[in-house]
C-alpha cells in the first residue's frame, strides 16, 4: 500500500462509503488527501471522520467543497440519484469541475450530465474497478478509464492512491470504462458458471476433484478462474458474501443490455444470467457473488471441497 510522503492540497469529495468504497477512501485519506465524505449511512464515516474527514449532508455540499468528486455507488439508479436534483453533485459543483464515477453503471447517466450541461466544462469520467473489497482495502484495484486523456493523467496520482499503478488504463472514449468493466464480470461469472459445472460433472463421475482441477490447469482449457480464484470455495467454503449475488444479477442485467444496444446477439450471456437469479432466489439477495457455484454442488449431492492437506 502507498501513503505520500507529504500531503496534497486537492481535496477529493468522495460519495459512496460501501465494501468498496470503504477501503478506497481509507487509501486516498493514507496517501494525503483531504476528503469531504457522504454516504446513506451517516455511520459508515465515522472512521474517516476521526482520521481527519469532513462529512457533508448530501452529494451537493460534497461537491461545492471538492477539487474532484468521485462516486462508488451500487447501480445506475443510484448514481442517476446523486448526481441530479437540489441536492446533487450538479447542484454544487463548480463549472469545470471534475467528477470520477467508478460505480459499475453504465454511459447514459453521465451522458445526459453532459447533454444537459453543455456550457459548463464538466470534466467526466468514467473509472469502474475490478479487485473486490480486498484490492480495495489493499489499494491495488484495477482502474479502467474512459475520458479525454488529458484529464485522465490530471487525476492520475488519485487514481494511484486507489489502485495497482501498473493497472490503471485508459480504455478510451467516455463510455469505455464502463463497457470494459462489464464485459470482464460478464467473462468472469461465466468462467464460474463452467467451472462449478464441469467440477460438479467430473468428481460425480469419480475423478478426484483436485486431480481433475489439475488436469485442467495443465491444459488449454485453464483459466485464472480455475487456478486461483475458485480456490476459495474449494478451500474455505467462501462464496464471496462481500459482493452480493442481487449486484451480480445487476451487473449481468447491465452486460445484456449493453449487447441489445449494440447489436451483438448474447445467447451464452443470457443462459449465465439466468442461472445467476436461479441462485439469487434460491440462496437470498444477500448470498454471495459466487453462489452460483452451490447450485452445482447441491446438484452433486455434496460439497466440492479440496482435502485439507493439498496445498495451492
Amino acid at each position: 500500500m502507498r501513503e505520500m510522503t507529504e500531503p496534497t492540497s486537492m481535496t477529493i469529495g468522495f460519495i459512496g462509503l460501501g465494501n468498496m468504497g470503504s477501503g478506497m477512501t481509507r487509501n486516498l485519506q493514507k496517501a494525503g488527501f483531504p476528503l469531504i465524505v457522504n454516504d446513506i449511512r451517516r455511520g459508515s464515516a465515522d472512521e474517516l471522520v476521526a482520521g481527519g474527514a469532513t462529512w457533508a449532508d448530501s452529494p451537493a455540499e460534497v461537491a461545492s467543497g471538492s477539487d474532484i468528486v468521485i462516486t462508488m455507488l451500487p447501480t445506475p439508479r443510484h448514481v442517476e440519484a446523486v448526481a441530479f436534483g437540489a441536492r446533487g453533485i450538479l447542484a454544487g459543483i463548480a463549472d469545470g469541475g471534475t467528477w470520477i464515477d467508478m460505480s459499475t453503471s453504465v454511459p447514459e447517466v453521465t451522458e445526459r450530465v453532459r447533454a444537459e450541461n453543455p456550457h459548463r466544462g464538466l470534466r467526466i469520467l468514467d473509472a469502474p474497478v475490478s479487485g473486490m473489497s480486498v484490492g480495495a482495502a489493499s489499494g491495488m484495484l484495477q482502474i479502467f478509464v474512459g475520458g479525454d486523456p488529458s484529464d485522465v493523467e490530471r487525476v492520475r496520482p488519485v487514481l494511484e492512491a486507489m489502485g495497482d499503478p501498473e493497472r490503471i488504463l485508459h480504455v478510451g472514449a467516455a463510455g469505455t470504462g464502463y463497457a470494459v468493466k462489464l464485459m470482464i464480470n460478464q467473462l468472469w461469472f461465466s468462467h464460474l458458471v463452467a467451472t462449478a459445472e464441469v467440477l460438479a460433472i467430473g468428481t460425480k463421475a469419480g475423478v478426484d476433484l483436485e486431480v481433475l482441477r489439475r488436469s485442467l490447469i495443465a491444459s488449454p482449457a485453464n483459466s485464472n478462474f480455475v487456478q486461483n480464484d475458485v480456490l476459495s470455495i474449494l478451500d474455505d467454503g467462501d462464496y464471496d458474501e462481500g459482493f452480493a449475488i442481487a449486484l451480480a444479477c445487476k451487473d449481468l442485467g447491465l452486460s445484456i443490455d449493453l449487447a441489445r444496444s449494440v447489436g451483438v446477439p448474447a445467447e451464452l450471456s443470457g443462459l449465465v444470467e439466468q442461472i445467476y437469479r436461479r441462485a439469487k432466489a434460491q440462496y437470498g439477495d444477500s448470498a454471495g457473488e459466487m453462489t452460483p457455484f452451490k447450485l452445482y454442488e447441491d446438484l452433486a449431492g455434496t460439497p466440492l471441497r479440496r482435502a485439507t492437506e493439498v496445498s495451492a
